[in-house]
């Protein structure tokens, strides 16, 4: 079977990629699995730049056909922020408490007091030959003022599905999966890594 390159080593993002993807006509394997150590810097200014960046770099290292995204939140007091930055938000070492308590406080300062929000997810797929192929997904929702909910990882306790009245942090796995901006994303990448 071929195998498909998975550029994370994240654990919470390995679990749901090994979901989302199941099925499809891949052995996925990891970075870590492929005895590549290399950290790729992101310094695209697109979730876009960034995810065809950690592809293609990924796709030429390995000689593996290669999938990576880059995700993150969109909070519209914030004029979009963290964006891309999600991750590094807080600071480079902050966990994903002080990454929440940081947002807390930035949108407690915020003149505007919108708490709208969305998860963004874009998949870059990428051969070592060039090709690369884009997938996007999106959730939308609310920042709320504490966190809630054991399940998830990242801003996941915070952001609130008003029609189901949980936060993605108080979802299933499969719940979430169903929903969530990356099994979007993911729904289109499985469907043409089927045909590739």
């Amino acid at each position: 079977m071929k195998k498909l390159l998975l550029a994370t080593n994240n654990k919470g993002k390995l679990r749901e990629y090994r979901r989302l993807l199941r099925g499809i006509p891949f052995e996925i394997v990891t970075p870590l699995e492929c005895g590549i150590t290399t950290d790729i810097a992101e310094t695209g200014t697109t979730f876009e730049e960034n995810a065809m960046q950690k592809a293609m770099t990924m796709a030429s290292l390995s000689n593996l056909l290669t999938l990576a995204d880059d995700s993150g939140l969109e909070v519209e007091a914030l004029g979009g922020a963290p964006g891309t930055l999600s991750h590094r938000f807080a600071g480079k070492n902050a966990d994903d408490a002080k990454r929440n308590e940081f947002l807390l406080n930035k949108l407690k300062a915020a003149p505007d007091k919108n708490r709208n929000a969305q998860f963004r997810c874009v998949i870059a797929i990428a051969e070592p030959a060039g090709r690369v192929e884009i997938c996007s997904g999106k959730c939308h929702g609310v920042i709320i003022d504490k966190p809630r909910g054991a399940n998830g990882f990242g801003y996941d306790p915070i952001f609130l599905i008003p029609e189901l009245e949980k936060t993605m942090a108080e979802l299933t796995l499969t719940q979430k999966n169903k929903i969530s901006h990356r099994a979007r994303a993911a729904e289109k990448a499985r469907a043409l890594l089927v045909e590739w």
